[in-house]
């Protein structure tokens, strides 16, 4: 049986498992697009970083690009790490069988064999989006879990709108959880999807399901923060027995966002002593957190809970000056459980903890004691005055840390070093429906200097053709490198005059790293983000990947 397993796992975790919707729920959000590369990236963080037993990837009977998606997991090394990932569908249409589905025979030819299902708990939407007779949406259920374990896929049933479909109809909402139980889902999950529930609400709920399906039923809670309070529905659930926990990283979601995992991992570790993700990976939560809203391209949450850049900051004088005398005066925690760092205006302390865990990252293992410590951050701290950020862009901070570790302190050595750029020229020509971009470029390289030209698919694009066709003289493993993603942001918000900041995404054969760059002209500022992400890969040709 299939619930043994999982009794292995809720002991392994402690009591909860952990279920991740960034790369499906998540990208509901407006203004969120997920490239595929993007979300590689991510699920590669999640599990090596986090760890995350469960991660949701995406509807596969929905578009084009998860298809793609689950064919690049396909080729990833996953199993090895524990993680189990699931695709994401509904049951069946009505009046279809389970086999003729073509949503559920997605499900199949993606290979995976984990699913989540949602079905509908709410009579209101059973009658009105489904239009069909309450009898036949308990048989969508059962049929849709019957056909995917018959066909070998562990089926996580997400119960849509259950707690709105309690409170009109309890009988019928207790019955479809009870279908999809006897049908051999191994999980039930009970949804707030319209995030109306109140925590105090919850236990009332939540106890007469239990008692409805027995002790070994395994629950489970999805919430949504329409109200503001999806992270204590989430944590009130806990508290009356679910045994997983769904939600996303930076409570990323459709309309106001789910339950935001976060907020959820530290204070079911550090306040509630749930065994959840070990102390290592809570270390990397932060940056976690940074990284996707980088993919995201979105701007983070300076006041979110532990990962938020002011969730450590300290700027009123009465604090402060308690705080130099006992940390604990208006911190809840240390921030470096949770990979955050702790700023005063005042310190020189802050950021410095930052700055050495990157470096053990780095493999450079500088020690607080050691004054290049200060002094990389205090470049770190005047480039991020000018508008650079480096979650996301860790190619151009470890090109920097390294940089200023050398024995010349300069954060421009490895620049200087490999090559120095004397001058380029990009044009954009538009004749009727044509368009051309061309981009004529001087570098020097050990003293011998390169004039060269190249068009390409717009101006960064030539840019980035000229530059490579520049260097691959003096370096032919430039020839593998790509540039794989391309994202822009504004800073100030002065209209066209605006100050831009461009991360670049590059690829060599499978391993990716981000660069930045920031300018009032978006040439240049793409322009900076190219160097970088080509003096990292010479700085990674002289060391080890």
């Amino acid at each position: 049986m299939f619930h043994s397993l999982v009794k292995k796992v809720l002991i392994k975790n402690n009591g909860v498992y952990i279920y991740d919707a960034t790369l499906r729920e998540g990208s509901q959000k407006i203004g969120i697009s997920f490239s595929v590369e993007d979300k590689i990236r991510i699920i590669e963080r999640l599990i090596n970083d986090l760890h995350v037993p469960m991660i949701e990837v995406g509807w596969p009977g929905s578009n084009p690009k998860d298809i793609m998606l689950y064919n690049k997991i396909k080729t990833m090394d996953i199993n090895s790490n524990g993680t189990k990932i699931f695709s994401f569908g509904s049951t069946r249409h009505k009046d279809i069988k389970a086999e003729d589905d073509k949503n559920l025979k997605s499900l199949l030819t993606v290979g995976t064999k984990h699913a989540t299902i949602f079905g509908k708990s709410w009579d209101l939407h059973v009658k009105v989006a489904l239009e069909t007779s309450l009898k036949e949406n308990l048989n969508m259920i059962e049929d849709t879990i019957i056909f995917l374990k018959k066909n070998g896929i562990e089926v996580v049933y997400d119960a849509e709108h259950f707690f709105d479909g309690f409170k009109n109809n309890e009988q019928y909402a207790l019955q479809t959880i009870s279908c999809a139980l006897n049908a051999g889902a191994s999980w039930i999950v009970l949804c707030d999807t319209n995030g109306g529930l109140l925590p105090t609400e919850l236990g009332l709920i939540f106890d007469k399901v239990k008692d409805f399906l027995g002790t070994d039923a395994h629950l489970g809670i999805h919430a949504h923060n329409d109200s503001g309070v999806a992270n204590a529905i989430a944590l009130e659930a806990f508290h009356h027995g679910a045994k997983m926990i769904q939600g996303t990283i930076n409570g990323f979601g459709e309309r106001c966002g789910n339950t935001d995992l976060t907020t959820i991992l530290p204070i079911l570790k550090l306040k509630m002593g749930i065994d959840c993700i070990s102390s290592e990976d809570l270390e990397n939560i932060t940056e976690v957190s940074h990284f996707i809203y980088e993919m995201a391209n979105l701007s983070g949450n300076s006041n979110q809970p532990f990962v938020g850049k002011n969730a450590f900051s300290h700027k009123g004088g009465v604090h402060i000056s308690a705080m130099r005398k006992n940390l604990k005066t208006y911190e809840q925690i240390n921030p470096e459980l949770v990979g955050n760092s702790r700023n005063i205006k005042i310190s020189e302390l802050a950021g410095k903890s930052s700055i050495l865990h990157m470096s053990k990252k780095f493999g450079m293992h500088l020690t607080e004691e050691n004054p290049k410590v200060a002094e990389i951050l205090e470049v770190i701290k005047q480039k991020e005055k000018e508008g650079y950020v480096y979650e996301g862009a860790e190619g151009s901070l470890e090109i920097i840390m390294r940089s200023m570790d050398m024995n010349i302190q300069d954060p421009d050595y490895y620049r200087k070093k490999f090559f120095e750029l004397e001058g380029f020229r990009v044009l954009t020509e538009m004749y009727k429906t044509n368009l051309i971009s061309e981009a004529t470029i001087k570098v020097k390289v050990k003293g011998q200097e390169y004039h060269t030209a190249a068009d390409g698919n717009g101006p960064v694009n030539a840019l980035d053709n000229a530059l490579k066709k520049a260097l691959v003289h003096f370096y032919p493993s430039i020839k593998e490198i790509n540039l794989s993603d391309f994202k822009v942001r504004i800073i100030n918000k002065a209209g066209s005059a605006s100050k831009v900041r461009v991360l670049v995404e590059t690829n060599d054969n499978g391993k990716l790293w981000g660069t930045v760059g920031t300018h009032e002209n978006i040439i240049v500022a793409s322009w900076n983000a190219l160097v970088d992400s080509y003096i990292f890969k010479l700085l990674k040709r002289e060391t080890t990947w």
